[in-house]
């Protein structure tokens, strides 16, 4: 069931799905993606192993409350200044985003929550873990980074490819660029089906369209820290998925992330690369379901 509530302070777009007594779900989806970024198809595989689904637009994005009053930053400067290890300033940060997901699970009356990250999502996911320990029952990470600066970047081809701009924002021009982007990334040993790619993006387009709070969202990540130390705190039980075949987040990040998590377990999957393919969604939801209810036995 999709509404909106208050958390911190901002309207935040809600999808809450399953059975009201099982365990909560909190799943943060990444960069300008939207809560649909998680397929229903997964919600479902998850639903059906006795948890409830909170998805939810991450501020700026979606259907959730936009920010455009706080200015569009200038994105190549910024960039600069990351390359040469000068400090960034983003209109909002990474924690503030983790004080919204707080929100929400407040706005639910969810005392305690399991949380699942992707991308920028399992990089908000590890401050909130660290926000919030105790609300913070275990921590899913795919696909996502501490952001120490050894870690290898996008390959050359995805910069150029993330750097591009379609030409105009119509519909067309934008369905073909996205799906051009959204295979790029994708993962080499699931391909998406034929025209799957671009149905996806009309619809996430139909829903919402709006640009500038990615570049907004893009600022907090490059403004963020390291947060290696702040993984090391984390106490939760944990989980790290990985494609092997990464192009936008090289699994060297998913391995450098399980060394410095306490309790941890892995799966990097040969063959995956930055998406969430339909063949991998029982695997995905196996690992997580057993992920969490072992932890809310122990």
């Amino acid at each position: 069931m999709q509404s909106h509530v208050t958390a911190n302070g901002l309207r935040i777009a809600v999808d809450d799905q399953g059975p009201r007594g099982a365990p909560a779900l909190l799943m943060i989806m990444g960069l300008g993606m939207q809560l649909i970024g998680w397929p229903q198809g997964l919600v479902d595989a998850l639903t059906a192993r006795d948890l409830r689904v909170v998805r939810f637009d991450n501020r700026d994005i979606g259907l959730s409350q936009h920010l455009d009053s706080l200015g569009l930053p200038h994105v190549g400067w910024a960039s600069l200044k990351h390359f040469l290890h000068l400090p960034v300033r983003s209109p909002y940060t990474l924690a503030d985003m983790a004080r919204d997901a707080l929100g929400v699970m407040d706005a639910l009356e969810l005392r305690r929550a399991h949380v699942w990250g992707a991308s920028m999502g399992g990089m908000i996911a590890q401050h909130l873990a660290d926000q919030a320990p105790e609300r913070v029952q275990s921590l899913t990470l795919m696909m996502t980074t501490t952001g120490a600066r050894h870690l290898p970047g996008p390959s050359w081809p995805v910069r150029q490819a993330l750097l591009a701009r379609p030409p105009r924002r119509d519909e067309a021009t934008l369905q073909k660029h996205f799906a051009a982007l959204y295979r790029l990334i994708g993962s080499p040993a699931y391909p998406a089906p034929e025209g799957w790619l671009e149905a996806r993006v009309v619809e996430s387009l139909r829903r919402s369209d709006h640009p500038q709070g990615m570049l907004r969202q893009l600022m907090a990540v490059v403004a963020d820290d390291d947060r290696t130390p702040l993984v090391t705190r984390v106490t939760a039980p944990a989980l790290v998925i990985h494609g092997e075949a990464d192009p936008l987040v090289p699994v060297a990040a998913g391995r450098h992330l399980a060394r410095h998590l306490r309790q941890v377990q892995t799966d990097f999957i040969p063959g995956m690369g930055h998406d969430l393919p339909e063949a991998l969604w029982p695997r995905f939801a196996e690992r997580v379901a057993a992920l969490v209810h072992g932890a809310g036995a122990a």
